[in-house]
Order: structure tokens, then C-alpha cells, then sequence
């Protein structure tokens, strides 16, 4: 009888610890996903004017996520994902340096009223961005550094990849006397400085 009990006893314990656990190695073997939101995505950019190379800081305040996905890893969900960008979402803290951006820079080029890209992840800590603005798409390397759920993204753009000389210069002109440095030169950098940090959900 006592053999009996000990064995049932020992069968309920079983049953028991099997059941509290079950729940944990299925919370333990779910997969993490990641996705990525616009609400907590910025794309800020750095270009430059006179000789000196003095910097105006800018950014997009939209960008709208067309390919939008999950993935276990932030490479994984980045990684093909395409965007676009409107151009009338540009900000610089200065409305009239806005319009002019908007009207002499990107209203000179073609078919620019939205900049499009799509991200390929190739390693670790680089892959590249096929950019399509004014009427052609150029592929631009990038670094970036993964922290948790924070991507932060680095570039470093030259405009005359996408032939947008006339672009630079039309803007030049217009802003001739606000790019113009000590030594009496003009100069509008066809180099710009992109920064993006998006927090994955």
C-alpha cells in the first residue's frame, strides 16, 4: 500500500513540474520578431557650402515604408525593405531655406517629387541603398551599427552620381551671397552627410 501511494505521489510531482514547464520552453522557443515603423524613423542629412565647407543640417521628417515585413533579426527585416520619401517634407528650421530647397534643388530635377530606395544588407556592419532621384537609380554604400531594437545608419552621398549638377547649381545661384565664404567664393558641395536611426518594434 505504502509502494502504492509513494508511486501515485511520484506520478502527481511528474504531472505537476510537466505542466508548469510546458509553458515556459514554449515562451523560450518562440522567436523574436522585429518590424519597422516610420512614426520612429528619422532621416537627417548634413550638406555643406563655401570653400570652407560650413554644414547645414536638414532632415525628412516622412518617410512612407512600402515593402513593410517582420524578421527574426533587424538585418533580416531591413534587409529588401523599399521607402519613399517626399520631398515637401524637408525641414531645415528655415522656411525660406525650405523653398528654396524645394523649388531650385529638387524642382529642377526629374520625376524628384519622391526620392525612392531600397535596403540590401550585405554583412554585419555594411550593405548599400539603391537611390532613385532624378530620373536614376545609383547604388550607395552604407554602414551601419545594430544596438537592441536601434539601427543606426550612415552614408555619404555624391550628388554628381545622380547627375544633379544643375540641381547644385541652380540652388547656387539662388543662394549665391548665403554660400559665399571669406575668400569670395560661391560654392554650393555636391557631398551629403546621411544619418538615419529607426527603432524596430
Amino acid at each position: 500500500m505504502i509502494k502504492k501511494v509513494i508511486t501515485l505521489s511520484f506520478l502527481i510531482l511528474v504531472i505537476f513540474f510537466s505542466c508548469k514547464e510546458t509553458p515556459k520552453k514554449e515562451i523560450e522557443n518562440k522567436a523574436k520578431t522585429f518590424t519597422i515603423d516610420s512614426k520612429t524613423t528619422s532621416i537627417k542629412w548634413i550638406a555643406y557650402k563655401t570653400t570652407s565647407k560650413v554644414p547645414v543640417k536638414g532632415e525628412f521628417t516622412e518617410v512612407e515604408i512600402d515593402s513593410l515585413k517582420t524578421g527574426n533579426t533587424a538585418i533580416e527585416t531591413l534587409n529588401n525593405l523599399k521607402f519613399k520619401i517626399p520631398v515637401n517634407s524637408l525641414h531645415t528650421n528655415d522656411t525660406i531655406r525650405d523653398g528654396k530647397l524645394k523649388k531650385f534643388f529638387f524642382g529642377t530635377m526629374e520625376n524628384t517629387t519622391n526620392i525612392l530606395g531600397e535596403i540590401h544588407m550585405q554583412n554585419e556592419n555594411s550593405g548599400s541603398v539603391d537611390i532613385t532621384m532624378n530620373g536614376i537609380t545609383q547604388t550607395l554604400p552604407i554602414t551601419y551599427v545594430v544596438d537592441g531594437q536601434m539601427v543606426t545608419i550612415e552614408a555619404v552621398m555624391d550628388l554628381d552620381n545622380w547627375k544633379a549638377q544643375a540641381a547644385i547649381t541652380a540652388l547656387n545661384t539662388v543662394c549665391a551671397e548665403l554660400h559665399t565664404g571669406e575668400d569670395g567664393i560661391s560654392k554650393t558641395w555636391s557631398e551629403v552627410k546621411i544619418e538615419v536611426a529607426t527603432y524596430l518594434k
